[in-house]
């Protein structure tokens, strides 16, 4: 529900450290560079809800249920070069079939921009969060949300792996 610069005034008055837009950047990609301007780009993290369509990786709107007809990474360069510090991927194609993040989408998504990427969509288990890592070395995080909700995988153990597999983890 972040449509307007007021929007973000009101989440962060609330606490939040970022603020996380999608459907109302795409209704007014201005808002990027206002919040950036207002707030500092470390603050506004772009949230994108991608597809393939014919080939091409496409952003969508309202949840996922709307393809917009744009190209998802020129969307996404052009966020950054708008102000957006930080970028969610969120991969329609894999997210709740566990069968792993989206390899190649996130690293389309990792070489065409300089700021953190978050990858989410697809974790079904622990190795998935390993190969994501060793996949794409730069990817600055995984999110993942029903593996942990019904006890499928438990932090602790994640952590306790990711570290034996040599990748940075705060413990």
């Amino acid at each position: 529900g972040i449509n307007t610069v007021e929007d973000f005034d009101r989440v962060l008055k609330c606490g939040a450290d970022k603020v996380s837009v999608n459907s109302g950047a795409i209704r007014n990609p201005d808002l990027i560079k206002e919040a950036a301007l207002k707030y500092g780009d470390q603050c506004v993290v772009l949230s994108c809800d991608i597809k393939r369509v014919d080939g091409e990786f496409r952003l969508f709107a309202k949840g996922g249920r709307e393809d917009t007809g744009i190209n998802a990474i020129e969307w996404i360069k052009k966020g950054v070069s708008n102000g957006a510090g930080e970028i969610v991927v969120n991969s329609i194609d894999t997210d709740g079939v566990k069968i792993g993040f989206d390899i190649e989408m996130l690293k389309a998504v990792c070489e065409v921009v300089n700021v953190p990427v978050i990858a989410s969509g697809g974790a079904g288990c622990s190795e998935d969060f390993v190969k994501l890592f060793n996949k794409i070395p730069t990817i600055d995080a995984g999110l993942a949300a029903s593996i942990f909700h019904f006890g499928e995988v438990q932090i602790k153990d994640l952590k306790k792996l990711l570290k034996e597999n040599k990748i940075n983890v705060r413990i």
